[in-house]
């Protein structure tokens, strides 16, 4: 933990289903410090996994999360959270039925219950849901931290994760329901040709002749349609490809891949997950520990410097920089 994420720490607490899910869209992201699955909401001290499925207990399964709020605030703790749930589900979520996979915020403090109330407020607004949205705002309760092998299981269990998040139906709808406007017409007149037809198109950008191969700059890397944070400055590298190569993205989160057998090649397509974009592709003959190169076009990029994240809404970042 450095300096300044340990100068002020705060919890947050939500329940989304099944806590296993509800880790890794938190973790590793500037400020945030832990991540714990566990147990809340109910009436039983101490209760066990079995107790809680049995839906005796009141409890909830739920994430708490330990966090800087002068790096990450709570208002995008909350941004993030309703991308992960379905918001409009009273029994449970998705596949998994019953109150102990109800959805829920937590609040700690009355700050937090009148930012939970207005970012409901706003999504309810916002007509992305047909249907009213039922998440409850409580206050927090005693957490009890879920036993050893509930904890990282993503990490712990990578297969089984992700063929249950897959299976249960998770994936799907979230992708469905928070994936951005892409009307193409729109995109068309924002994105330049070649923008629109790498990150819509699959295309690729010649070698040497695209914006970022070369840049040396301080600072991060966003999806040019989402503006999501992809990859920063620190861990970008020349490779000799003609285009930007990077070690590894910020967040594992916050990229796909997906098999690529086009061109009678076989390899590893990466795409930004929040808007399905076109990034390009990663091999494993890169340096760094990962041993791998994050071969990505120029295109499907925006550079925002060290000195702009507070003025473009990345201050959480600078950290990056410390």
């Amino acid at each position: 933990m450095s300096d300044l994420q340990a100068v002020h720490q705060e919890k947050a607490t939500f329940a989304g289903g099944c806590f296993w899910c509800m880790v890794a869209p938190f973790e590793d992201l500037p400020g945030i410090i832990k991540v714990e699955s566990g147990y809340t909401g109910g009436h039983t001290e101490n209760p066990t996994y079995e107790e809680v499925c049995s839906d005796t207990t009141g409890h909830v399964e739920a994430v708490q999360i330990t966090y800087n709020p002068e790096i990450f605030p709570y208002d995008k703790l909350l941004e993030l959270y309703w991308q992960q749930i379905d918001p409009t589900d009273e029994g449970g979520q998705f596949h998994d039925r019953g109150h102990s996979y109800k959805t829920a915020i937590f609040y700690h403090t009355e700050e937090q219950r009148l930012l939970a109330e207005a970012s409901k407020t706003e999504l309810a607004q916002s007509g992305r849901f047909e249907k009213p949205i039922v998440t409850p705002i409580l206050p927090a309760k005693p957490f009890y931290p879920a036993e050893e092998y509930h904890q990282n299981y993503h990490k712990k269990n990578p297969g089984h994760y992700k063929r249950y998040r897959k299976g249960s139906g998770r994936e799907d709808f979230l992708e469905q329901a928070w994936a951005p406007e892409k009307e193409k017409a729109e995109l068309k007149r924002r994105l330049t040709p070649i923008q629109y037809e790498v990150t819509q198109n699959n295309a690729t950008e010649p070698p040497f002749q695209n914006e970022f191969w070369d840049h040396h700059g301080e600072g991060i890397y966003v999806d040019i349609v989402s503006g999501e944070p992809l990859f920063s400055s620190r861990d970008k590298y020349d490779s000799g490809c003609g285009w930007p190569s990077f070690t590894r993205p910020i967040r594992d989160y916050n990229i796909k891949e997906k098999l690529d057998l086009s061109h009678m090649m076989v390899r590893t397509e990466v795409r930004s997950k929040s808007s399905d974009s076109h990034l390009g592709h990663v091999f494993d003959d890169g340096p760094g520990p990962n041993g791998l190169r994050y071969c990505i076009n120029s295109a499907a990029l925006r550079f925002i410097s060290k000195e702009d994240l507070d003025k473009e809404g990345y201050g959480e970042y600078k950290v990056l920089f410390d």
